[in-house]
């Protein structure tokens, strides 16, 4: 197994990695391979059913029918 040593890390960031680790009940090396590693995964496809219900508040009161037509009418 490989081993990476990081020189120059802020003092500031050293303490939240180690709080983030204490707090996971890990140590640092183990948070630091657990955090590139999710980092550099693939990204997680998207899909469509996850927009569901996004902006319902912003167009709770407005007619969608209405709206659709007025725009259309805009364009001409």
């Amino acid at each position: 197994m490989a081993t990476l040593n990081i020189k120059n890390l802020p003092d500031g960031l050293y303490r939240k990695l180690r709080a983030h680790a204490k707090r996971e009940r890990r140590s640092v090396a183990q948070e630091v391979t657990r955090l590139l590693s999710e980092a550099l995964e693939s990204p997680k496809g998207l899909s469509i059913l996850d927009l569901k219900g996004l902006g319902k508040d912003h167009w709770k009161e407005i007619n969608a029918t209405e709206h659709v037509r007025k725009e259309r009418a805009a364009w001409d």
